[in-house]
């Protein structure tokens, strides 16, 4: 089962973290083995196959999850709220790739080095100027590998539409992520008190999304926000930065 790093008080990305097992209800934890014996003669009904760590109370009342584990559900359940949030949706892009981009009609003039336009009356474009002209935010940070792949250099050149349209986009190498400790899954943050976070396949196509008011998730999501946006570079500005190593 795959786990999502939900958070850590460690400076120097080690231990302590909290992630949590994909599919289940259960949080894993990362600490310091326990090993005085004073304590471990105190422990309560251990099996053979536990074993105890250290952590401090912050890691879970930052981290650890208040509720119970949200339900995957279709990306359509969250239509409306790209209509309905009041000042910000932002979004954290992580993959290498995405299936959605595949099936694109300009994906096959992208592989051949062909020029081709965009529709600024798409569906997609008009929610977002219309909601930025009433003083909103659409914001993303796109993670970007060093060299790019072929699915991030197809957001580098289609995502100028959407910047067009009034989108913040703005873009962060990998190993500055590692590095930042961001999370390495897919979310929409709206208002900073809604997660939208993505599952995906092996093949990189949607399979649906958990959402969460969680204060905890959020929390991780406004803290991960707030570290990619300081660091990450406006879309034109990296796109030259990219030309220029090719």
């Amino acid at each position: 089962m795959t786990l999502r790093f939900l958070g850590t008080t460690s400076e120097e990305g080690d231990c302590p973290t909290l992630y949590e097992v994909e599919g289940t209800d259960e949080i894993l934890v990362q600490g310091e083995r326990e090993t005085d014996p004073q304590h471990l003669v105190q422990l309560r009904d251990v099996k053979e196959s536990e074993t105890f760590v250290r952590v401090p109370r912050s890691l879970l009342s930052r981290y650890a999850p208040r509720g119970q584990a949200s339900q995957l559900q279709p990306f359509s359940s969250i239509s409306h709220l790209f209509q309905e949030f009041r000042h910000t949706a932002w979004r954290l892009e992580t993959r290498r790739g995405y299936a959605s981009d595949l099936r694109s009609a300009n994906w096959q003039r992208f592989e051949n080095g062909e020029s081709f336009g965009f529709n600024p009356d798409s569906p997609w474009h008009a929610n977002v100027r219309t909601q930025t002209e009433a003083g909103r935010r659409f914001e993303r940070v796109r993670l970007v590998d060093d060299p790019p792949t072929d699915g991030q250099r197809f957001l580098l050149a289609t995502g100028l539409a959407n910047v067009a349209a009034g989108e913040d986009i703005r873009h962060l190498t990998r190993t500055q992520a590692q590095e930042l400790r961001l999370p390495d899954y897919d979310f929409w943050l709206f208002d900073s008190r809604i997660i939208a976070r993505f599952a995906f396949d092996e093949d990189n196509t949607t399979l649906g999304v958990y959402v969460t008011e969680d204060p905890a998730e959020v929390l991780a999501a406004c803290q991960a926000r707030d570290a990619a946006w300081h660091y990450a570079v406006r879309t034109e500005e990296f796109q030259r930065g990219v030309r220029s190593t090719v």
